[in-house]
């Protein structure tokens, strides 16, 4: 028996890990089991660990006070049993807030208290592509303004994406066919490997853990329940421990027909029961083209929910949305800048920041894609690779503006026709759209003296309101759409 630890002294909310040799004895992945016991003070934490390919057991785990923590490992074979352990949780470096938990019904905050706000993109397939394209999507990344990223486990059998993935989840491919109850090592490595590259850059992984996009193509859409739940255990097993992992149970899981609404009531609860550390999850609906009737919502009432991610292009239902779920609201999907056939994939820069402006100031949060035509079907939503599109530096621009803004703002709903969000008495922030008013006319407190700037959305451009505002004001505007006033207490 031997075992491997690669720090003795971890920072609160990374990675301890414990490699442990042992004998490949039939199928590890189903007859060995491994699992380790946590202790700091009175409590206990219990971990599942997970095999690694040849001789390699592992076992994974994310401290989360600082102090000494002891372990013990738990198995059914003797090599893996008993091993015992101590390392020491250390402060944690100023890049590293924790995991992002829910602050109250609108808002998400790190562990350490530092407000978040996500400001996501999508790459579906990125993980999928070779090796040159998934380092370009990290150096794009670098330099964007988003946060968080949605992207696929399994891969991607749809539109300008039908290339053929060197790995897969399972062991096999899909010229011999795939063994669901082995894993592929080689595939998750590279997976840890860009996670980790986007947890270096400050970026969420909003991971979909199920798709509909298979097509009996690999059959990864249509696993028993049985095999998911193998899945999803070691998937939990070898990420959970990374602090920036979400979970999204599915991409418009309406869209997988073999599964009913109790399936995926029974796959997030098998999250919620199987995830120590209790990562974010959520799950996420789809539409069919002009038929708002078919905007099928998952409850997200339900308990094992944490968050609202929605699929809709109408940022002015997220209102309603706050009022009925009363948790916060990430509209993931509203249509992509871009160029593509589809009319999902095809709107301007334009609007696609207006749709982040008026989400974001009725209280919601909103996620980028982006589908340009490219002569290699290198298009950002799916494989990564470079953004070529307007909205990325203005979503930036109000992504500034929100963290500068309160931590206490909401959306402000006694300012009816207009959106509008912020901390009455102290800050606002209206949002104008594509109306495009020459003046108007704004209730401030009595005796409260303010100051207001005209913010030109599209140009990133913030001209100051000379004269101080108290009471009830006249303040001019200029007359174009896609305009917003910030009004603050001096």
């Amino acid at each position: 028996m031997s075992s491997q630890v690669k720090d003795t002294r971890v920072q609160r909310w990374d990675l301890f890990e414990l490699e442990l040799t042992g004998l490949e004895v039939g199928n590890p992945y189903l007859d060995v089991q491994v699992q380790a016991v946590f202790r700091f003070n009175q409590r206990c934490v219990k971990v599942d660990g997970f095999y690694d390919g040849g001789s390699s057991y592992r076992v994974r785990f994310m401290p989360d006070a600082t102090g000494e923590w002891t372990y013990e490992t738990q198995s059914n074979q003797a090599e893996l049993d008993g091993v015992a352990g101590t390392f020491t949780c250390v402060e944690p470096e100023a890049n590293n807030h924790g995991p992002v938990r829910i602050r109250n019904d609108n808002q998400f905050a790190y562990e350490d208290g530092t407000p978040y706000y996500p400001f996501g993109t999508t790459c579906y397939a990125w993980i999928h592509q070779d090796e040159a394209l998934q380092e370009q999507t990290l150096r794009t990344l670098e330099e964007s303004p988003f946060n968080k990223i949605r992207m696929c486990v399994f891969p991607k059998n749809y539109s300008f994406n039908f290339d053929e993935p060197e790995h897969f989840p399972f062991e096999g491919s899909a010229a011999s066919g795939f063994d669901f109850t082995r894993f592929n090592p080689a595939f998750f490595a590279n997976l840890e490997a860009r996670l980790m590259g986007l947890r270096k850059l400050g970026i969420e992984a909003d991971l979909i853990l199920f798709h509909p996009y298979d097509k009996g193509r690999w059959g990864f859409d249509r696993l028993d329940a049985r095999t998911e739940e193998f899945y999803l255990r070691y998937v939990i097993a070898r990420l959970g421990a990374f602090r920036h992992v979400w979970w999204s149970l599915a991409n418009e899981y309406d869209f997988m027909a073999e599964k009913a609404m109790p399936d995926w009531d029974r796959l997030l609860r098998y999250v919620q029961d199987h995830d120590p550390y209790v990562h974010l999850r959520s799950i996420h609906n789809g539409t069919k083209m002009y038929d708002y009737a078919s905007v099928k919502m998952y409850d997200h009432a339900k308990p094992w929910v944490t968050h609202c991610s929605i699929q809709h292009w109408d940022a002015t239902m997220a209102s309603i949305w706050r009022d009925q779920y009363k948790k916060p609201i990430v509209i993931d999907e509203i249509c992509y800048e871009g160029n593509i056939p589809q009319r999902w994939g095809n709107i301007s820069g334009e609007e696609m920041t207006r749709r982040f402006w008026d989400g974001v100031t009725r209280g919601a949060y909103v996620t980028h894609g982006e589908t340009f035509v490219h002569p290699q079907d290198e298009i950002w939503w799916a494989k990564g690779g470079r953004l070529y599109g307007e909205s990325a530096k203005r979503i930036a621009f109000l992504r500034e503006l929100i963290e500068a803004a309160p931590t206490a703002c909401r959306p402000i709903p006694e300012v009816r026709d207009v959106p509008a969000f912020g901390l009455p008495g102290h800050y606002y922030l209206h949002y104008y759209g594509i109306h495009q008013p020459l003046y108007r006319i704004v209730d401030l407190p009595e005796g409260e003296t303010f100051r207001a700037e005209i913010i030109d959305t599209w140009n990133m451009e913030i001209t100051p309101i000379e004269q101080p505002m108290s009471g009830t004001c006249r303040v001019d505007m200029p007359g174009k759409p896609y305009i917003a006033l910030r009004i603050e207490r001096i």
